[in-house]
């Protein structure tokens, strides 16, 4: 299956940090603000609070956008049935290394083992892809069994933001400007009006919700609920820093 990959994805400073697992890279917004994004961590092994998280999981596990794959390979020598998928090569190469499983595809994407995972990590600020934060909850609840469990890592700043955004090394912006989006707990709690709530905590400066799917059932009753009232709160605080069966895999 091919995927249309970003051209931030597929370039080479983006590609470069992996394999050097150092940055700098950010995203930048169109009024200059710059998203620091933690390469260095994302290279390392899974750290404490990763490893917290992952202790959360249950079942089979997919890692949405998961970037160079610290998670996927840490829950794969847990012996624990795991998949990546990542749009960029750079990264699902890099998981693969670390002896994990991945895909080059877009969670919009058709995925094995749709409405059969476990649990669906969305880390590192992965809430954000597609800028469309109802959407991707929508699409993850279609991913996991019914009842099946989502850990969402939220902004450190509480911020419902949707722009569009590039991709820069700090000399130059790669690639055309792409939608994205930061949601802090709360906001990352009103989008979910249609999920159990499961959890939420903060460890090592990083925060983190759990949310629990609908059984079948009910499902279908709350698929006719009216959302609650709401608009995006735009925060351009510059000197904020925040940090941001069992499927099968197939290629």
């Amino acid at each position: 299956m091919s995927t249309t990959v970003p051209a931030w994805a597929a370039a080479g400073p983006y590609a470069a940090a992996l394999h050097a697992g150092r940055g700098p890279l950010f995203l930048r917004r169109a009024d200059g603000w710059l998203l620091p994004l933690e390469v260095e961590r994302w290279c390392a092994r899974a750290d404490a609070v990763d490893l917290a998280v992952l202790d959360r999981c249950e079942g089979t596990v997919l890692d949405v956008g998961c970037g160079p794959g610290r998670l996927v390979a840490e829950l794969t020598a847990r012996g624990r049935t795991a998949l990546g998928i990542d749009v960029s090569e750079a990264a699902v190469d890099h998981t693969i290394r670390l002896g994990g499983q991945a895909l080059r595809r877009s969670v919009f994407e058709p995925l094995p083992g749709e409405g059969r995972w476990g649990t669906v990590l969305l880390m590192d600020g992965n809430i954000g892809i597609g800028g469309d934060p109802a959407a991707l909850l929508e699409r993850a609840a279609r991913l996991l069994r019914p009842g099946g469990l989502l850990l969402a890592e939220t902004a450190a700043v509480d911020v419902d933001e949707r722009v569009h955004v590039h991709l820069t090394d700090a000399r130059a912006a790669i690639g055309s400007p792409f939608p994205w989006a930061r949601l802090g707990t709360a906001a990352l709690l009103r989008y979910a009006y249609r999920w159990e709530r499961a959890g939420q905590w903060t460890a090592g400066g990083r925060r983190f919700v759990a949310l629990r799917g609908l059984p079948v059932a009910d499902r279908t009753a709350s698929s006719s609920a009216e959302p609650p009232k709401r608009s995006a709160v735009i925060n351009s605080q510059r000197a904020a820093n925040p940090s941001g069966g069992s499927p099968v895999a197939n290629r």
